[in-house]
């Protein structure tokens, strides 16, 4: 199907799909099957030769993952999307296929603690190394860009100290060098940010989040350009096998719709708390893309079009004291998801990115006092009333 020009809020709800193609089905089919007939043995073979189109096996295509391959690919302005089982296949992927034995990876100054993990592995059995930088600077990237340098990772904003990094200067000097740009762009989903707008080269989505939006689906997107993402597809998605089921694919085409509503009562929500996090004296520091206070928001307000869900922030004491917050919420629940529309709490020094060591997040500014906060969908006064409840029981 070809893509539509509609906005946003259309595209996420019609492209992608056309019921006519499937007898009149308002909803995407959902093809629960793990291969597909062929008229003649002909056929079979022109299909596996690529000289004729059609479905063969669901690891190598399905109705309604190609469904959702193609409205991911329209939401981020690019020519090709594909779906994996979860959104560390997503990224491994591309690494793999951008990478190579002894390759450079320079990356941005926090990542997820499971991405760090990979780059751990990568390093580890394929001598591919790694740096991390804070991006703030051309000079400061081109310092470290080496001969060997296969492409730039970056997270922004940074999971989970929501440092923003200027996608397009990263993405000026990386042509400079040929480099590809991959954009981890979970935290905002592409209503908020499209980094290829911005001029990189791939984007990834751990789908189980906002993109999902209801904790039942675990998932990966990626989206760039269509040569590369064929050949991802036809190697290390075909041959690694990391692929989406079509009944999560069919959860996602359903989260996808109502993805703009979503997001806007998020961020409504967020940018209630952020105010009133900001002025409570058990807290020494609020960390939020949106806030005119953080020191970002100027690239906050070149890139995105709001803040976001996602809130950090330190409490003023001990790790122990940033446990014992968790402890004492009432419905907020502790978890270490995000976009729900169940608000959700954790700390990640000892969750998220405990796989990290803890100089490297110290580096990263992920102290014990750090917490994290995926701002849901529930009524702005309620969140607040737990999170203050149990503030002001902290000593």
């Amino acid at each position: 199907m070809q893509k539509k020009n509609n906005r946003f809020e259309t595209a996420v709800i019609h492209d992608g799909y056309d019921a006519k193609d499937m007898l009149g089905s308002l909803t995407t089919p959902l093809f629960q099957t793990s291969t597909f007939t062929f008229e003649t043995a002909e056929q079979g073979e022109k299909r596996f030769a690529g000289e004729e189109e059609g479905f063969i096996y669901s690891r190598l295509g399905n109705p309604t993952v190609r469904a959702l391959e193609e409205r991911i690919a329209t939401l981020e302005n690019g020519e090709k999307g594909l779906a994996f089982g979860s959104g560390m296949a997503a990224v491994s992927a591309i690494l793999f296929a951008l990478t190579k034995a002894n390759d450079h990876i320079l990356c941005s100054s926090g990542l997820y603690g499971c991405t760090f993990g990979l780059l751990q592995m990568l390093h580890e059995k394929f001598n591919i190394s790694y740096d991390f930088s804070s991006m703030e600077t051309k000079e400061e990237i081109r310092s470290l860009i080496k001969k060997e340098t296969a492409c730039i990772y970056v997270e922004t904003p940074i999971n989970p100290t929501m440092k923003l990094i200027d996608l397009q200067l990263v993405a000026e000097v990386a042509k400079e060098y040929g480099i590809p740009v991959i954009v981890d762009n979970t935290f905002s989903s592409p209503y908020l940010q499209r980094p290829l707008d911005l001029g990189c080269d791939v984007v990834v989505h751990s789908a189980t989040k906002y993109i999902g939006g209801h904790g039942d689906v675990v998932a990966g997107l990626a989206v760039g350009k269509k040569d590369f993402f064929d050949s991802v597809a036809m190697t290390t998605q075909k041959d690694i096998g990391g692929i989406i089921s079509p009944f999560d694919a069919w959860l996602l085409l359903r989260g996808l719709k109502t993805l703009p509503v979503r997001m806007d009562r998020h961020c409504d929500n967020a940018e209630k708390i952020v105010e009133k996090l900001e002025s409570h004296p058990k807290i020494s520091t609020v960390y939020y893309p949106g806030s005119k206070k953080n020191p970002d928001f100027s690239i906050c307000e070149k890139q995105m079009k709001r803040g976001g869900g996602m809130i950090s922030f330190a409490v003023d004491g001990t790790k122990a004291d940033a446990q014992e917050l968790l402890n004492k919420l009432n419905f907020i629940k502790i978890a270490v998801s995000l976009g729900d529309a169940e608000t959700l709490i954790q700390h990640p020094a000892t969750m998220t990115h405990s796989v990290v060591p803890e100089e490297s997040r110290e580096k990263m500014g992920i102290t014990d006092q750090l917490i994290r906060l995926s701002v849901g969908l529930e009524a702005w006064e309620d969140i607040w009333s737990d999170l203050e409840q149990a503030l002001n029981q902290l000593k």
